[in-house]
């Protein structure tokens, strides 16, 4: 067998690059199985461009570059609020509601003849909520409330009002509860805690039990708001008893 037969008859490794050509639009090409590809530039085998880096032209001592690097930094990291000005008062909107004729209406009024009442009140902050009691027990007296029908409990903090609510609406033996406390925004997220889950907590007793419980827990950023507040301890009474009406009418129109 010469030479040139037995290259022949051996198999050489093909080291021949695939058929690569631009395309054409021919479908003739396209059926043949040749690969079209958009015009790019072919580099020789081993050689990388320089907008593919490769694994091992990162090291892991490398940060990756940040994409937001050209972007405008901001100047303060401080969340800026829009806070109102001293001179300027915010009030709700005031109105009565107005329902048509022809349409049963149950509405209760505030008033204390014959209820028995149970008081809530925080210790903690007691120079606010001391007041706070003072002028909810003179908010009672004026809705004809006996002393001897109104029963308080004081207890640590704002944290401890739905536990203390909780466990005197279900004693069923007050027609309303009333929990009084004051709050004050410090240093440190302690306050949206307390806050929250005083309000969570006094609705969940509300909802529980059936026994309206009046939120009268003061939220303030300062003590003198909560000095400028002091009377909110009588809305609270007010609603409490307008609730307790309410609901004795509700019961009362229900057994008929």
């Amino acid at each position: 067998m010469s030479d040139e037969q037995h290259e022949a008859g051996t198999a050489q490794p093909s080291t021949a690059q695939p058929s690569v050509t631009q395309p054409s639009g021919d479908p003739a090409e396209a059926a043949r199985g040749t690969v079209a590809l958009p015009p790019t530039e072919l580099l020789p085998p081993g050689e990388l461009s320089d907008e593919a880096p490769s694994d091992e032209d990162v090291t892991d001592d490398e940060e990756p570059s940040d994409p937001f690097a050209s972007w405008p930094q901001a100047e303060s990291a401080e969340v800026i609020e829009d806070v109102p000005l001293d001179e300027v008062s915010i009030e709700h909107v005031s109105g009565e509601i107005d329902v048509p004729d022809g349409y049963a209406v149950l509405e209760g009024t505030p008033t204390g003849h014959r209820r028995s009442v149970a008081i809530v009140v925080s210790r903690f902050n007691g120079g606010l909520t001391n007041r706070m009691l003072a002028c909810a027990i003179d908010a009672l007296e004026e809705a004809g409330v006996a002393p001897d029908a109104v029963t308080v409990m004081p207890v640590p903090g704002a944290f401890e009002l739905p536990l203390a609510a909780m466990a005197l609406a279900k004693t069923r033996r007050y027609a309303c509860v009333v929990a009084l406390g004051a709050i004050v925004r410090g240093e440190t997220a302690h306050f949206d805690f307390i806050a929250s889950e005083a309000a969570s907590g006094l609705q969940l007793a509300a909802i529980e039990t059936g026994v309206p419980v009046a939120f009268g827990v003061l939220t303030v950023e300062s003590v003198e708001q909560a000095e400028a507040r002091i009377d909110r301890a009588a809305d609270a009474v007010r609603t409490a008893l307008e609730m307790a009406d309410v609901f004795a009418q509700l019961r009362a129109s229900a057994s008929h």
